[in-house]
């Protein structure tokens, strides 16, 4: 990547300027990037590798540009708050814990970026409580064979709609008679411990 000051030597500098921050994850937050070249770097006097190079007058003045671009007068921020329980968003984030089930609906934007950030996901993607690691697999195949059986239904591609409504049935057909074997297995595990007592 080139330096976009000089567009000649190659950009090892690279600055992230936050403009506007709101909150993680809002779309309000803006943030400029700085591509630039050592020489450049230097000529702008900004600190990068050499930082301790830098007395504190520079980084003073350093810090008042920076002040100078920023934007002079704030928008008042809108709290969000719950109309069932009258939580705020800032306390939701100070005590991590919603008021109502009405928190939900309200906070849902925030939320889904906490759950993207904890756990890489908005929807479940581990185990399952009781269900083994073989009987997961087939229940996952299954539901994205319905997914496809859907697209293709959509896309009105019949003949590969029929190919997976078969591979479906064979699924599911599968999947319940292994649950009804090990039902039938269960059922004679609870008679022999019952006959024993």
């Amino acid at each position: 990547m080139l330096c976009q000051k000089c567009q000649n030597a190659q950009a090892t500098v690279h600055i992230d300027e936050v403009k506007a921050f709101e909150a993680p994850g809002h779309p309000g937050n803006h943030v400029d990037e700085h591509h630039l070249c050592e020489q450049c770097a230097q000529e702008a006097e900004i600190p990068h590798i050499a930082v301790q190079q830098k007395s504190m007058d520079e980084v003073w003045k350093l810090l008042q540009m920076s002040a100078m671009n920023a934007p002079t007068k704030e928008a008042p921020r809108k709290t969000l708050t719950c109309s069932g329980c009258n939580t705020t968003l800032e306390q939701l984030r100070r005590k991590g814990r919603l008021g109502c089930q009405a928190c939900y609906t309200t906070f849902a934007q925030y939320l889904q970026g906490l759950l993207e950030r904890m756990h890489g996901s908005t929807s479940h993607v581990g185990r399952l409580p009781g269900v083994d690691g073989q009987e997961l697999a087939r229940l996952r195949q299954i539901e994205e064979a319905q997914k496809d059986l859907e697209r293709a239904i959509s896309e009105e591609a019949f003949e590969r709609a029929a190919e997976l409504r078969d591979q479906l049935n064979r699924l599911t057909e599968s999947y319940g008679a292994k649950a009804a074997d090990q039902d039938r297995s269960e059922d004679l595990a609870d008679d022999g411990a019952s006959a024993t007592s």
